[in-house]
C-alpha cells in the first residue's frame, strides 16, 4: 500500500461530503497514516476555529485508511466506537491527522488518532476508535 493508492481510495469508498474535506495523504509507516486537512472557512466556526464535527470526520476517515494500509487492501468495516477529547482550538493552520492501528483481529480493530496543528505540532484532539470488520 502506498500514499497514491490511499489517496485514490477517498473518492472510491467515502461519501461526497467526506471528500469535500479535501483530505490529503501526507505520509504512512508500519503503524498507520497521517493525513492533512487544509484550513477551510467552510469547516470553521466562530473565530475561525476548526469545528469538532470536521475533526471527528477526519479522524474516522484517517482510521479507515490506516486499516487499509494495515491489511494491504480495503476491508469493509463500520465504526463501533469513536471516543473524543478536544484539547484546545485549532485556527489559522492546517491540521495533521495521525491514525495508528493498535490491534486488528478477525472481527474487531482498535486504533488511536491524534490531530495536531501542521505549523505548531500541538495536539488539538485525541480519539480512540473501535471498528467492526465485516
Amino acid at each position: 500500500m502506498n500514499a497514491s493508492l490511499l489517496q485514490a481510495a477517498l473518492p472510491q469508498y467515502f461519501a461526497p461530503w467526506v471528500q469535500a474535506l479535501d483530505l490529503r495523504v501526507q505520509s504512512l509507516d508500519e503503524q498507520g497514516v497521517t493525513l492533512r486537512l487544509p484550513q477551510n472557512p467552510q469547516l470553521s466556526r466562530v473565530g475561525g476555529m476548526l469545528c469538532g464535527q470536521a475533526m471527528m470526520a477526519a479522524a474516522d476517515t484517517a482510521m479507515v485508511l490506516a486499516l487499509m494500509h494495515h491489511f494491504g487492501e480495503f476491508k469493509p468495516c463500520t465504526t463501533v466506537q469513536l471516543g473524543s477529547s478536544f484539547l484546545r482550538p485549532l485556527s489559522s493552520q492546517d491540521a495533521l491527522i495521525e491514525a495508528r492501528v493498535l490491534r486488528a483481529g478477525k472481527s474487531l480493530a482498535f486504533g488511536e488518532i491524534d490531530i495536531r496543528g501542521a505549523n505548531d505540532g500541538k495536539s488539538v484532539s485525541r480519539f480512540s476508535a473501535t471498528y467492526a470488520l465485516l
